[in-house]
């Protein structure tokens, strides 16, 4: 995939799982998802979060989707259904609010990725996830698979954020040959690492280990395990019977492109991308029965979520509007679980990706950070039925060039999607396509009743502009910015401090 969400040239065989995120336990920690806090003299649970790349809400089966996943439809069986989670539009945004509890337009990460070619990392004045659980007793923190937060200098590499073990990549990768841009970017910590095998299940490997190495520790550890569209031949038969989907019409409104493939590429992609999701979902099968194998299922606190909705005509995000890299309901509100309390329950209170942190501390008994203010909110008590509804706004944000942006503000059931011009200019919101949504009764956006309630839209609107007003003066570039002049090092080795 290109920075847009859309194929790139020749990826016509896979590309899913970004990032298999995890994290476990030993006797000092929780972390997120659905718990109650542990009592006095009670031990921490481990802690697993799986996150996968552009996985479309309808790419399960527990939506109703027409790919069967057994094993991540059995996390919401014994746990919980977030049925209403949200992500960020795009990848190193939803990255960066897990890792910090903060919105990405803090750190200048909201707009767009992080392109390969860009020297541009997470800010290092940020406290990130893994370095809160060290405090709070996770010996073990490891992340496999996908970064996506900086690479060209060694302060943005995993091993100086916070984590004790990294294996995988900074970006996308081809799924086989595990290159991009003609170098190989496969990494054990700091080193090149040369290891044969199709990337998810070589990210399967990684974590079931590392569980088994740890199970028996006497500290809590902490686990966190993209593009091209590649699948392994022998699950492509699993779904060949799959038909295209139809890009939404919401994607060329949203930004200005029309992503129209030939009928016979665009179901080639859909029935690689499903065969993609199968070993995803094998993979995550993998994980499970080592916990269980190792006897911590129950004391493992597990978080399952996409990073964002389905790509543009790959990933099926079902009837909602929009996809991957638009604001609308189909690029932000993802496929998600969690496990640890007792299954059956459908939790319909909207959550978002910036709130993992925070309730990560809740469980791990931390009341300071030491960090900057955080825009997430402790949701265990959501989690575990003890509360059902949150007081907040929610915003999402997508730039998809210097003179289009995409923001969206959700207070209460009311959301506000404005489409144009960087909205700190002035005259910018007047000159935007400005559409209102009441997402109890039209949670499909399909009517826009802007034009009835005048003093909503200007309420709203200026919450979008405040909002807008928090990207700091260096933001990440746009993705295709100095991508013709760009050579990447032997290995994707920068070695720079």
């Amino acid at each position: 995939m290109d920075g847009h969400g859309r194929p790139g040239s020749g990826q016509v065989r896979g590309g899913v799982l970004r990032a298999l995120t995890g994290a476990l336990r030993w006797p000092v920690a929780w972390a997120w998802c659905a718990a109650s806090v542990a009592a006095a003299g009670q031990e921490l649970p481990n802690i697993v979060i799986i996150v996968p790349d552009d996985l479309g809400r309808y790419d399960v089966s527990m939506h109703g989707g027409d790919i069967a996943t057994p094993h991540i439809d059995s996390i919401a069986r014994d746990g919980v259904l977030l049925s209403r989670f949200y992500s960020a539009p795009v990848c190193s945004p939803t990255r960066t609010g897990i890792m910090t509890g903060r919105y990405p337009i803090h750190a200048g990460l909201m707009r767009s990725v992080v392109a390969p070619w860009r020297d541009y990392g997470l800010d290092t004045s940020e406290v990130l996830m893994p370095e809160v659980l060290e405090r709070a007793g996770y010996e073990h923190r490891a992340i496999f698979g996908k970064w996506h937060l900086g690479h060209f200098k060694r302060r943005w590499h995993p091993l100086r954020r916070g984590f004790t073990e990294f294996v995988g990549f900074g970006f996308a990768v081809d799924y086989f040959t595990h290159e991009r841009l003609g170098e190989r970017d496969w990494s054990l910590g700091y080193e090149p690492l040369f290891e044969e095998g199709y990337a998810t299940d070589l990210l399967a490997d990684r974590a079931v280990n590392f569980i088994g190495e740890h199970a028996d520790d006497d500290a809590p550890f902490f686990r966190a395990p993209h593009t091209p569209t590649q699948a392994k031949e022998e699950d492509l038969p699993l779904y060949d019977r799959l038909s295209a989907i139809e890009p939404p019409r919401s994607w060329e409104e949203a930004t200005g492109h029309n992503p129209l493939m030939p009928l016979e590429e665009r179901t080639t992609l859909r029935r690689v991308h499903a065969a993609m999701v199968h070993a995803l979902d094998v993979g995550i099968g993998r994980i499970l029965d080592a916990l269980d194998a190792h006897g911590i299922a129950d004391n493992t606190l597990l978080l399952f979520f996409s990073d964002n909705g389905g790509s543009v005509g790959i990933g099926d995000n079902g009837p909602f509007r929009g996809c991957k890299a638009t604001v609308y309901e189909g690029g932000i509100r993802v496929a998600a679980a969690a496990r640890y309390v007792s299954g059956g329950r459908d939790v319909t209170v909207p959550l978002a990706y910036i709130d993992v942190l925070p309730t990560l501390m809740r469980v791990a008994g931390i009341d300071d950070h030491g960090g900057k203010p955080l825009d997430g909110v402790d949701v265990l008590d959501v989690l575990t039925g003890k509360q059902d509804a949150l007081e907040r706004d929610l915003y999402s944000f997508v730039g998809r060039t210097e003179v289009r942006d995409q923001v969206a503000v959700s207070e209460g059931d009311w959301k506000l999607v404005v489409i144009g011009p960087h909205l700190t200019e002035e005259g910018a919101a007047e000159a935007s396509m400005r559409q209102l949504f009441r997402l109890d009764e039209d949670p499909l956006e399909r009517h826009d009743v802007a034009a009835d309630h005048p003093d909503i839209v200007a309420r709203l609107t200026e919450k979008a502009i405040a909002f807008r007003a928090l990207q700091p003066p260096n933001p990440v570039p746009l993705y295709s910015e100095g991508e013709g002049t760009f050579v990447p090092p032997p290995n994707w080795q920068f070695g720079v401090e």
